[in-house]
């Protein structure tokens, strides 16, 4: 440990970030992602003079200090005026040091914003460290002592066979979590007591209970899904009118096991269409009960019960789609279903010495099967992925043991497998391998590492988000583990081999069909970061059609006259000749434009870093919220302003997603949609020229109004719509952003922000 006493001194000629020419200046340190200190603001300055003093603890030299200054802004996001880096590895013990650090800017690293002033000694905390260790000797005798009479009296009163683990364990594990947090280290045994001791008596008659539960869970773990139920809900027939004005606003919730899905809202009717499909998975070899509520949505208050119904999966056949009309119980009104149950071998679990791919004959099965001539065999079996789940190394300690039972989670999609548990280790080994076939191509694999707790849920110790069309084939790569939002490192890699292989026409054709919907995880909640962080994005989307106004205005205007003659002209020669296939043609020469600048190596795509600033504010923000969620009875209170609120945040989150995904096309942020963007517009401009535009609008509004009735149960879809929800927002791009690894140290984020 080291105490490091900072002095903030003062900043010179810093950035002017307000009208006025000035700023209101404030400063942020921070070790290891998290803020540690934070300044007073100096109103109106950019030469601030602070003299403010910070004593920081600091568990080891490697995490350099991150120094940030912003404009303090009343209501607004604050406006970034520079950062600087500080290696304490350069610093010497017990030396009042000076230092001078220039700001700048990642986006622009030309630019000059100032410098800050600082003082800093660095001093050694082991003599101290010892000293706490010897202060609480005395506490851990009593407390141990007490411990100890208490199993008397317990033993005395009835046989040791008769206790519990935790009643035998509990009080000493106390001690040690204590120890724990003072020391930050493990306790050590103190006057020859331990674990082993104090379960001596227990261990003989709990030992094979305890086996009887490792093994039931490493077979929950492994049991794989025997099917899959597709169920499209259709409509709702003459529902019971819940509000005052005679109709209700109805949705649906249905229940398969842990498994749930919520419909969309459809408000004011009694006679609502839906149209929407959800797949669940069938782990029984009977069936299944699924539960299906239906309810009223209300602001403000909770949601009216309409009724309730059940589809017993044991009595329809499978392969083979029914359709249903249910009797709402307990209510009126009836649901229209199509229920449809397929046999599922589309995942599996195997060692890593058993591989689909590096057996010639299978792997030669699969290229066969996704090979470009089997275009229209199965269009909803896109593609193979195969995940090897190697190790993972350096991972975090969440037992008060020292050690972690670290075991792996894969996603893809609604589609989730596990690993086994390697118990008491940080560096477990599962050279597991987990197959998927691929729906769809812009799909995102989640991996998850969880410490097993047999009282309790597991704890979080990291994830990985990584894009299906992201994927080097064969190649064996070490992934930095994030936090529960993905926006930073925490401590631990895991070691994955990925391959995917899949056919390219399927995946272009399922990219104009709706995504699949994944399971319902966690409410929404009320965020002031998220909604500002939402603000802040549809801002920048908004300001860009802004600055394009303002350029077009001032080619009106004539303040360069080169600029509005050239203007003028193009005005002139694009009116006189257009034709509705320029449209289509000037969107393909964009993104041609952009690909030559990218292959040049002039690309101008910069990483966000102002998303990225927000992210790490709301992770923070999320763990106070953690803190204070026992303080429910304000919530409460104003519940009906939290969900306009709600609401409104996430409407704003959809707006700037929108436009972010339109300018991630044409930025070629993933290039298998920029490709496939550039064969649409190709054949958009062909069509639009051989054909005239009446004959188009003609055969458009023809299939619109018989949609209908060649396919009554037809699910409606927006191909634009569907083709963009594939590309990632800016957001996105961050969270699916892979972390390098540092070979001289692993991250580190304190427990707290990591265990979930």
């Amino acid at each position: 440990m080291y105490q490091l006493d900072i002095t903030l001194r003062r900043g010179q000629s810093l950035a002017a970030r307000d009208r006025g020419g000035t700023s209101d200046p404030y400063v942020k340190f921070k070790i290891g992602g998290k803020e540690v200190f934070r300044s007073k603001i100096i109103h109106k300055n950019l030469n601030p003079v602070w003299e403010e003093k910070a004593c920081i603890l600091v568990e080891h030299l490697r995490e350099p200090l991150y120094i940030k200054v912003f404009d303090y802004d009343f209501g607004l996001q604050d406006d970034f005026m520079g950062s600087a880096f500080l290696d304490l590895t350069q610093l010497e013990l017990n030396r009042p040091t000076d230092v001078t650090l220039t700001l700048k800017d990642p986006h622009y690293p030309d630019h000059y914003l100032g410098i800050i002033l600082l003082s800093i000694i660095l001093t050694p905390k082991e003599g101290e460290h010892r000293d706490v260790q010897s202060s609480i000797h005395s506490f851990l005798h009593w407390r141990i002592c007490e411990i100890k009479t208490m199993l008397m009296r317990k033993s005395w009163k009835r046989s040791s066979k008769d206790l519990s683990e935790n009643e035998v364990v509990g009080s000493y594990f106390s001690v040690k979590s204590f120890f724990w947090r003072t020391c930050g280290r493990p306790a050590l045994p103190v006057l020859g007591f331990c674990r082993a001791e104090l379960q001596s008596n227990y261990d003989q008659n709990a030992q094979f209970q305890t086996q009887s539960l490792r093994l039931s869970d490493v077979h929950r773990k492994s049991q794989l899904w025997r099917g899959i139920v597709s169920i499209t809900l259709i409509e709702g027939r003459d529902l019971k009118a819940m509000d005052s004005n005679g109709l209700s606003d109805p949705y649906v919730k249905f229940r398969l096991g842990h498994q749930k899905y919520k419909s969309k809202i459809m408000p004011k009717t009694l006679n609502p269409q839906w149209r929407e499909q959800f797949d669940f998975h069938l782990y029984e070899e009977k069936g299944g009960i699924i539960d299906i509520t239906a309810w009223d949505k209300d602001a403000g208050k909770r949601d009216d019960f309409i009724g309730r119904c059940q589809v017993d999966l044991s009595a329809l056949s499978r392969e083979q789609t029914h359709k249903l009309e249910l009797q709402l119980e307990e209510g009126e009104g009836h649901l229209v279903l199509l229920v449809t149950l397929t046999a599922s071998a589309t995942v599996s679990i195997s060692d890593l010495s058993v591989s689909s791919l590096e057996d010639q004959k299978e792997r030669e099965e699969i290229l066969r099967r996704y090979s470009p001539l089997r275009i229209f065999h199965n269009l909803k079996d896109v593609g193979f992925l195969q995940v090897k789940v190697i190790r993972a190394e350096g991972l975090m300690v969440a037992d008060v043991t020292g050690k972690s039972d670290p075991f792996c989670v894969v996603e893809l999609n609604n589609d989730r497998l596990l690993t086994h548990t390697v118990y008491k280790n940080l560096n477990p080994e599962w050279n597991k391998i987990f197959t998927f076939n691929i729906k769809d191509i812009h799909s995102v694999l989640e991996v998850t590492v969880y410490d097993e707790d047999r009282d309790r849920s597991a704890d979080f110790l990291g994830k990985v988000a990584i894009p299906l069309l992201s994927i080097q084939n064969g190649e064996q790569k070490a992934y930095v583990l994030k936090n529960k939002q993905l926006t930073g490192p925490t401590k631990g890699v895991i070691y994955l081999e990925i391959d995917v292989i899949f056919n390219a026409v399927k995946a272009s054709l399922r990219t104009l069909i709706p995504k699949e919907q994944k399971y319902i995880e966690e409410e929404n909640r009320l965020s002031k970061q998220l909604l500002l962080r939402n603000f802040i994005r549809m801002k920048r989307c908004v300001m860009v059609l802004v600055n394009a106004a303002y350029y077009v205005n001032s080619c009106f205007d004539w303040d360069s006259p080169p600029r509005s003659l050239a203007a003028f002209v193009l005005f002139l020669f694009v009116v006189w000749n257009f034709e509705l296939y320029m449209i289509p043609l000037v969107l393909l020469l964009l993104l041609t434009w952009n690909y030559f600048l990218i292959i040049s190596g002039k690309d101008n795509r910069q990483r966000d870093t102002v998303v990225e600033d927000m992210l790490e504010d709301e992770e923070e923000e999320d763990d106070k919220d953690d803190k204070d969620s026992e303080k429910k009875g304000f919530i409460n209170k104003i519940y009906a302003i939290q969900e306009v609120c709600i609401s409104v945040q996430n409407i704003l989150d959809e707006v700037a997603s929108f436009g972010e995904r339109i300018k991630n096309t044409f930025n070629w942020t993933v290039p298998f949609l920029s490709w496939l963007a550039i064969v649409a517009l190709c054949v958009f401009t062909v069509i639009l020229y051989f054909i005239p535009l009446r004959y188009i609008v003609l055969v458009w509004g023809i299939n619109k109004f018989t949609k209908k009735l060649r396919s009554p149960y037809a699910i409606d879809n927006n191909e634009l719509l569907d083709f963009l929800s594939r590309v990632p927002s800016d957001v996105q791009l961050v969270q699916y952003q892979e972390l390098k690894p540092d070979t001289s140290h692993s991250p580190c984020k304190r427990k707290k922000n990591n265990l979930g």
